[in-house]
């Protein structure tokens, strides 16, 4: 099979523009909060709030004037998308019917089984007390049992879970980062109520790995293909879909040099040849600053660079070190990886100072120290601070240490341009 070859910088071009991140934001506030969930096919929660939580900080790295109430909107008014996952992740509701099918595998795994066979009176009890009142949060069964069944809070929250994990329930809503669990017919549009067969999720699954990573080679395509769609390791089935794929035409090949296949959506090729030229897809094109003028803060948790993707396709050393304990970490609480065009260029620890309406850069490094002499770079990183301590209910930006020291002074400044 003939191959396009691509340059290391198509594909990293090509993995940030599926994802919404190249050449620049493409989208805008509310309605651009929407397209661009659907561009990134997911995007991953996370409760913690340091300068912002994960997924909202995701959001703002792609939709100019994001802002958190409108993915709220998008999850618990429109009901456009749901919350779902053992990984958490922010779903098109559209795609419910093929999850159905991933929450009743998870509902038949022996785990789950032997849960659901020791604590059976717990759950029925819980449907039917969730009926009749509506939704619940797991605290609202503390120091309480319905009908002698609870023995602890702890079986309550568990029992929540299994049902929201194997489909009995949804979020309703959240109050602050507490879930809110209803029934998932009461969540669900009608069009939705429905569960795909397991050849139609697993078709589905096939393709949205694929999308989901832009570029991939076959392994990593049947590890996230596994995941999404919660099936054991099955090498010779896995290739089997690969190449299921590639028959139908719905997945193409193409290969850095001469390195081994990758695979993308036979749909994107044009995208991939339009890249490969040293322009930008007419989708893609943004009117507003490029991530060369403006550099974008990517949050821990960002597809595109987390897990190892960062040392694969950007060769940039990056491991979230927020669980490590303080004297293990070699950066820093909350590091974010600062993209600079196509490239990651450098890393920095940041909070935000409510009380003072500051954005405290604890430390920002430099991939390459020489590059504190580019003043087109230290003015493109300046604007994000600031539109980012903008974003987070900021006036102020404080660079409290930079490497190399001389950055310091002049990143100041351009925070103030």
């Amino acid at each position: 099979m003939t191959r396009l070859a691509i340059s290391k910088q198509t594909a990293r071009r090509f993995i940030l523009g599926c994802q919404g991140l190249w050449p620049g934001r493409r989208f805008t506030a509310r309605l651009g909060a929407r397209k661009a969930l659907h561009q990134s096919d997911l995007i991953q929660i996370d409760p913690l709030n340091v300068v912002g939580r994960s997924h909202d900080l995701a959001l703002h790295a792609r939709v100019w004037n994001y802002r958190p109430e409108h993915l709220d909107h998008l999850l618990y008014t429109s009901r456009e998308f749901f919350d779902y996952g053992g990984t958490l992740y922010v779903l098109p509701m559209s795609e419910l019917p093929y999850w159905r099918v991933h929450m009743a595998r998870r509902a038949t795994e022996e785990k789950s089984c032997a849960f659901a066979l020791e604590h059976k009176q717990l759950l029925d009890v819980l449907l039917e007390d969730i009926s009749s009142r509506g939704p619940v949060r797991s605290r609202d069964y503390d120091g309480q049992g319905v009908r002698g069944t609870f023995r602890s809070h702890k079986d309550s929250a568990r029992a929540l879970r299994y049902l929201w994990l194997t489909g009995e329930l949804m979020t309703f809503k959240r109050e602050g980062f507490e879930r809110l669990y209803t029934l998932w017919r009461d969540v669900a549009p009608v069009e939705v109520q429905r569960t795909s067969t397991a050849e139609e999720a697993d078709d589905f699954f096939a393709r949205k790995a694929l999308a989901l990573q832009g570029l991939a080679t076959a392994r990593d395509w049947a590890r996230r293909f596994r995941h999404l769609a919660h099936l054991r390791s099955d090498p010779v089935g896995e290739r089997r879909k690969l190449d299921e794929l590639l028959a139908s035409g719905l997945a193409a090949q193409t290969q850095i040099g001469d390195g081994p296949p990758l695979y993308l959506l036979k749909e994107r090729t044009n995208q991939m040849e339009v890249v490969q030229s040293g322009t930008v897809p007419r989708a893609w094109r943004i009117s507003q600053a490029d991530t060369l003028t403006e550099a974008t803060f990517l949050p821990p948790l960002e597809f595109v660079t987390a897990r190892g993707r960062a040392s694969k396709w950007f060769e940039f050393d990056y491991i979230w070190e927020v669980y490590k304990p303080a004297v293990k970490r070699r950066w820093g609480y909350y590091v974010m990886p600062i993209l600079y065009g196509d490239l990651l260029v450098g890393r920095t620890d940041l909070r935000i100072d409510r009380a003072s309406r500051t954005l405290i850069v604890l430390h920002l490094w430099l991939e390459c120290t020489a590059s504190a002499r580019n003043a087109d770079l230290v003015r493109a990183i300046g604007l994000g601070l600031r539109r980012l301590a903008e974003w987070a209910g900021g006036d102020y930006v404080y660079i409290a240490a930079t490497s190399p020291s001389r950055l310091r002074v002049p990143l100041a400044r351009s925070t103030l341009d």
